[in-house]
């Protein structure tokens, strides 16, 4: 049996749910029978069945004792929204189970797979964790480290500029990077995160474009403004903003304000990462004022330089 090619497609499927997930982790699950899938499973967010349990709901088939199930994440065993995964799984009767990476919830972490060897099921893998973990870096993140997954994206010339001189924007990336950028990054991460002065010089959107994807989910944004600086009919301005300030203020248009205390000349981002919602991921682009306060925090997890 080619365990990786399977895991290979629980991984592709788990992708259909980004941006419906929250800090749930992103989970797709297949039944394979003589080398080729009979079901599939996807979670598609909260409250809806998890990724196994939707696969064997629906399975109008007589599971057969050869049947091998395959699921990127360790099978959850308690009670949340939804019941045990692993209830289900010995209830149909299923014999193997091949998993791509333990699940760091402390809930499950080994639990899982203990309760179905328990059950007399086979239980293989991981297979792929190092993918597995990827794709679910965000989730992996929140329960390792406390705090989303931290992307710092920057571009800067040959020679290692950022901006003009006089703080005005510079152009650097081509058409290709940006395509690649949307495509790659802006699409696999929960929110992007600027300061207020690359709003104020760029003015920018930061939605997800350059992509042949239509129906895309677009992140959330967040500007970090501690004196709310921010222009009131700035591009970014919606309901799907959060503007971080450090004193109360009212919502700006249809953006949320929240306040944030601020420690060592930058945002408390212990108390910032319990107030921002359903985000596991963040795209931290902006400029060097913020890329610095990142770095200095002790916060980035990955960094990305496109050389113009």
């Amino acid at each position: 049996m080619n365990h990786e090619h399977f895991m290979h497609h629980c991984i592709r499927l788990a992708q259909k749910g980004r941006g419906l997930v929250g800090t749930n982790p992103l989970v797709g699950s297949v039944l394979v029978r003589d080398q080729k899938i009979i079901a599939e499973g996807v979670y598609m967010g909260a409250r809806k069945p998890h990724a196994e349990r939707k696969l064997l709901e629906k399975l109008d088939q007589k599971i057969s004792t050869e049947d091998v199930l395959y699921v990127n994440l360790e099978p959850c065993c308690h009670h949340g929204n939804t019941p045990p995964c692993t209830d289900i799984i010995i209830e149909r009767g299923i014999q193997t189970v091949v998993i791509g990476m333990k699940d760091p919830d402390a809930r499950v972490a080994g639990q899982g797979t203990k309760t179905l060897q328990d059950a007399g099921i086979k239980v293989i893998g991981p297979v792929l964790p190092d993918l597995c973990r990827r794709l679910n870096r965000g989730f992996v993140s929140l329960r390792e480290n406390k705090r989303p997954y931290i992307t710092l994206k920057r571009a800067q010339t040959k020679e290692g500029v950022t901006a003009n001189i006089d703080g005005t924007k510079l152009c650097i990336t081509s058409d290709a990077q940006n395509i690649w950028s949307h495509t790659y990054l802006r699409t696999t991460h929960d929110a992007i995160l600027v300061g207020v002065q690359t709003v104020i010089v760029d003015n920018p959107e930061l939605t997800i474009r350059h992509t042949p994807e239509v129906d895309i989910l677009q992140p959330i944004k967040i500007i970090l403004d501690p004196d709310l600086r921010i222009p009131h009919d700035a591009k970014l301005i919606d309901s799907n903003t959060i503007i971080i300030t450090k004193e109360e203020a009212q919502p700006i248009g249809e953006a949320l304000v929240v306040t944030v205390s601020i420690i060592n000349d930058h945002f408390d981002f212990d108390a910032l990462w319990k107030i921002v919602p359903s985000i596991s991921s963040i795209l931290v682009e902006g400029g060097q004022k913020t890329w610095d306060m990142f770095t200095d925090a002790g916060c980035i997890d990955e960094e990305v330089i496109l050389i113009g």
